[in-house]
């Protein structure tokens, strides 16, 4: 059994000198001294030894056992430095190569265009208001003088949830909210997020982006509303901008108008993007319905108030010459990256 051991040594000597990778080794150690390794079995025999050969053969299992183990701790370091330097020499890096260009984002040419519309508010003093895109009818139609017969309620133009939440056609709601937990003055815009069923087209999108505006105060007049968008359309088009209100109909504002820009493309002389008028439609606007403010408990002797709101796609598509409202959606790269 002694000469058994020996032998072992030797062949274990004798593959850790051909072994070459970790696998290699830890696989010798496996044969060797495992639980079914050649050291194991021998050592399971020593029970028909009597208790003198039993003893000398012990000791010199485990003389054997830290032997092998030594070369096993031995070859296990070589092995490793081998393969850390085959690492390094495949990982190298060739400095003097050409490096990758690194693509950095742009934003938005609507988040651009938001923002711009945005600073332009509160530089004049307006802050920001949220609210949420699932809103309730109530907010969307009702507090906003929109009642039961109005077009806009009707399920296919406006997606539905049930029969009192939706998904909000405007950023009008977010007012109202305003309305319910703020007493006047108040001066508020509300960017963000609306939705209608509307088939996509050149011109229409069933998601879109609004800017909404709210003044409610004592004194106020058509002409804060007039000298307000004014200002801000010299501010975001140009100081030579002119602007022009028409009447229209909005139930949530009496009276109401739409305002028209001077074409910042011709100056007014009349083009392709103005279709040949010298005028560009903007926004809608009006002073608030008494019906509005009494919903949220404010005296419509005392106070009264404007609103406007505006489509960002459609500035957008002026402002930078875009024809085509599903470019803002198609996550075209060549597109975004136009606007760095």
């Amino acid at each position: 059994m002694q000469a058994q051991l020996n032998k072992i040594l030797d062949q274990a000597k004798d593959k850790l000198q051909e072994a070459a990778t970790v696998a290699q080794v830890d696989e010798i150690r496996v044969k060797m001294l495992g639980k079914k390794g050649r050291l194991t079995e021998i050592l399971r025999g020593m029970g028909k030894l009597s208790p003198e050969e039993r003893k000398t053969t012990g000791q010199m299992a485990n003389t054997v056992r830290g032997e092998i183990e030594e070369l096993l701790e031995k070859k296990f370091r070589e092995v490793k430095v081998v393969a850390k330097e085959a690492q390094f020499k495949l990982e190298r890096i060739d400095v003097t190569e050409p490096g990758k260009e690194v693509n950095i984002g742009v934003r938005h040419p609507l988040t651009i265009t938001m923002d711009e519309i945005s600073k332009v508010f509160t530089n004049m003093g307006f802050s920001i208001a949220e609210g949420p895109e699932v809103e309730t009818v109530f907010n969307n139609f009702d507090a906003l003088n929109a009642g039961p017969n109005h077009p806009a309620r009707d399920m296919t133009d406006t997606f539905y949830i049930n029969e009192d939440i939706l998904l909000r056609t405007q950023t009008s709601p977010v007012q109202v909210r305003t309305l319910l937990k703020q007493k006047p003055p108040i001066k508020i815009i509300s960017p963000g997020r609306c939705f209608r069923c509307d088939t996509p087209d050149a011109t229409h999108s069933p998601m879109f982006h609004q800017v909404e505006g709210l003044v409610v105060d004592e004194g106020i007049t058509m002409a804060d509303l007039k000298g307000t968008l004014d200002r801000f359309a010299k501010q975001l088009f140009g100081t030579e901008t002119r602007t022009k209100f028409r009447p229209h109909h909005f139930p949530f504002t009496e009276p109401s108008a739409e305002m028209d820009v001077s074409c910042f493309k011709c100056g007014g002389k009349g083009c392709r993007v103005c279709k040949g008028s010298g005028w560009i439609e903007i926004l809608g606007c009006g002073m608030v319905h008494p019906n509005v403010l009494k919903v949220g408990g404010i005296d419509t002797e005392r106070y009264t108030g404007f609103a406007f709101g505006m489509g960002v796609e459609r500035v957008s598509m002026l402002k930078y010459g875009v024809d085509d409202i599903r470019l803002f959606y198609e996550n075209d790269m060549r597109f975004i990256n136009q606007f760095k």
